[in-house]
């Protein structure tokens, strides 16, 4: 989801709060002894252990397994009746340890019944409801015999009682579900249809039966869908989308029956764009009431795709799109397409007509600084019901987006291709892993686009201009009602869901990258985490561990502060002397850590010609103590001595990080 802007009130609410923190804290300073390296540095606890499974490295162990699924889908869409009938087979193999007599799935269109779970738990409840999935067969194939399947609904999730345990270790079985469901409108939220000018765009996502992971964590992995993310099996896809012959779909992967769906025009105008890193027309705003634009004028089509090693397959359909692509550079000479599908309310450069330029220099940049993009096509779509959701290979952005918002949000969407679609997290329970790690990764993006034409994102969503993130994030660290990052996302309010799940998260990584380890050794170690768990299922302890030993570090007394608490930050210059009370013979700088969490910082010291010297203190210096006499070589008299001095770090009282020597007392020979 997008790195979506605060509403005014709660912004407000945030920079007032500032305020009352900075102002609170100058005035009092931080409670006496509230600081404790015992506490800091005490053995951390990992939330999931070790096993033969999950190595003390934080890589997969020599027994790691994971289930499988694939899956042939067939749907006709009735935009007529708003009304979809699908067929679902899949194809599920058991490499687990366990023989299994029950398969779960997420029959995820019951969110939207008024009975629904989601509705007694979100802030975000739909105001308008369907009757969700209608369940027409369900049927096992075992072993050669095909018989009807026992099955047994519960809110989102389905249980299907297999006539014989499936095989452990390699054992299959295919299930086939006939369906149907009425479509939620604009209320959908991560699904569902809203007008155009030149007719309804349909964006259709968790429009299947989809299977539960089954892990060595914790088994069926059930939890239901109230209004967050997924966690979802790897496999291939097969899938056909039938549809009235004017519409035009936009579907996950690669389009295999292009002669069928296309007119020649539109063939030889995407062969061009394979080639071509500038934009090209595939339909153009004229054509899109064109008629010849379609292959046949009535009737229908089916539009045929296969996707390779996902975990989830979503597509758009409309009448009213306009088409334009561009080639996408991927490593080692690999090419992939960049496309855009939008309605002609949403035609030039000030709205949609740079859409794919953007999508283009996101993937190429993820690419290139973190892992190879993997999928044939890159889809930016436009519409509103669904607006700002991602899924492997198309997501799903607003139609009214101006440049700024439309390159930010495009850049974050298509970036969860990153986290969760290739490092695939549990995104129910560990959603920090998910937006917080994609929201770090845009800020780079940011940064790198046109030399930072939309830069910085990193003080771009709550700051005023000019702000900075660490600053920011003091409200929070301050609110005693504030989640930790190590809770699930379903009990994370919506009050503190983007402050915590997205900025918490990516400015720790932040901090992770350019305070305490470094880009020399934090980049290697982030890239070996992506491909390590490329198309597996991480715990957050996989990451801990395995950044720690990459890097080279003992980070625990970080997830401590950070992830598994809320703790704030406190650093102070208190006093400074000179040795011997002699400026020749160098200064004693007394720096404090007065409030739980530690950090490393820099401290500097100003001599009266305006030279300056930087010491780094590591955090190994508080290990032992709340106080440390620092003494800083130099001949030359002091002016002051600061403690971050370039701000990068989040002190919440920044009126104790200066001692200015002309307002004491202190005297020299």
């Amino acid at each position: 989801m997008p790195f979506v802007t605060l509403p005014i009130s709660m912004t407000q609410t945030f920079r007032r709060a500032a305020v009352l923190v900075l102002f609170s804290t100058a005035a009092t300073g931080a409670i006496a002894g509230s600081y404790d390296p015992r506490e800091a540095f005490a053995p951390f606890s990992y939330p999931q252990p070790v096993t033969a499974y999950r190595s003390g490295s934080g890589m997969p162990g020599p027994l790691f397994w994971q289930n499988r699924a694939d899956y042939e889908l067939r749907a006709d869409l009735d935009p007529v009746r708003n009304h979809l009938t699908g067929r679902a087979t899949i194809h599920y193999t058991n490499n687990s340890p366990d023989a299994l007599d029950v398969l779960w799935l997420q029959v995820e269109q019951n969110r939207y019944r008024e009975d629904a779970r989601g509705n007694f738990t979100s802030d975000r409840t739909p105001k308008q409801h369907t009757d969700g999935y209608r369940i027409a067969s369900v049927k096992v194939e075992q072993g050669g015999h095909t018989v009807d399947a026992t099955y047994v609904v519960a809110d989102t999730r389905m249980q299907v009682r297999l006539p014989a345990a499936v095989a452990a270790r390699g054992g299959k079985v295919s299930v086939t579900i006939e369906y149907s469901y009425d479509l939620p409108g604009d209320f959908g939220g991560r699904t569902g249809f809203a007008g155009s000018k030149n007719g309804n765009i349909y964006e259709m996502a968790q429009w299947y039966p989809r299977m539960c992971v089954y892990d060595d964590l914790r088994g069926w992995d059930t939890a239901p869908f109230l209004n967050s993310e997924f966690y979802l099996e790897y496999g291939d896809f097969d899938y056909s989308i039938t549809v009235p012959s004017s519409m035009i779909v936009a579907g996950s992967g690669e389009l295999v029956n292009p002669d069928d769906v296309l007119t020649a025009t539109q063939r030889q105008r995407l062969a061009k764009a394979r080639d071509s890193d500038a934009t090209v027309m595939i339909r153009t705003p004229a054509e899109v009431t064109d008629p010849a634009s379609r292959p046949k004028k009535d009737g229908t089509l089916t539009w045929h795709f296969r996707m390779k090693n996902t975990r989830d397959v979503a597509f758009g359909a409309s009448t009213a799109y306009v088409w334009d692509a561009a080639r996408i550079n991927l490593p080692e000479g690999r090419k992939a397409l960049a496309m855009s599908v939008y309605p002609i309310e949403s035609v030039g450069d000030q709205s949609w007509g740079r859409s794919t330029e953007y999508l283009k220099a996101s993937v190429e940049h993820f690419s290139t600084k973190w892992y190879p993009y993997p999928y044939p096509v890159a889809i930016n779509e436009a519409g509103s019901a669904a607006s700002g959701m991602e899924y492997p290979g198309i997501v799903f952005d607003p139609m009214e987006a101006k440049p700024k918002d439309l390159h930010m949000v495009t850049a974050h969407e298509i970036g969860h291709t990153w986290f969760p679609m290739i490092v695939g997290t549990d995104e129910r329970r560990n959603a920090w892993m998910d937006e917080g790690f994609n929201t770090f990764i845009d800020v780079y993006e940011a940064d790198a686009f046109h030399s930072g034409e939309f830069a910085p994102k990193r003080d771009g969503e709550y700051a005023p201009k000019g702000g900075n993130p660490v600053d920011e994030i003091l409200p929070l660290l301050a609110d005693a009602d504030a989640p930790p990052l190590l809770m699930g996302a379903d009990m994370v309010k919506e009050k503190y869901r983007h402050p915590a799940t997205y900025f918490k998260s990516a400015l720790g990584l932040v901090l992770l990258r350019e305070q305490i380890i470094g880009p020399e050794r934090f980049d290697p170690a982030f890239r070996k985490y992506i491909a390590t768990w490329a198309y597996k299922h991480p715990s957050p302890s996989d990451f801990f561990r395995l950044m720690e030993s990459e890097a080279g570090e003992d980070l625990s007394w970080f997830w401590r502060g950070w992830y598994q608490n809320n703790w704030q930050l406190d650093l102070a210059v208190t006093n400074v002397t000179y040795v011997d009370g002699d400026f020749h013979k160098g200064a004693i700088v007394t720096v404090e850590n007065l409030d739980r969490l530690v950090m490393p910082s820099t401290v500097r010291v100003t001599y009266d010609d305006g030279s300056t010297k930087n010491v780094r203190l590591p955090v190994e210096t508080w290990q032992q103590h709340t106080r440390f006499a620092l003494t800083v070589p130099g001949d030359k008299r002091v002016v002051s001595a600061a403690v971050d001095p370039d701000h990068v770090l989040p002190d919440h009282n920044r009126a104790n990080d200066r001692f200015d020597m002309r307002s004491s007392r202190t005297g020299s020979k």
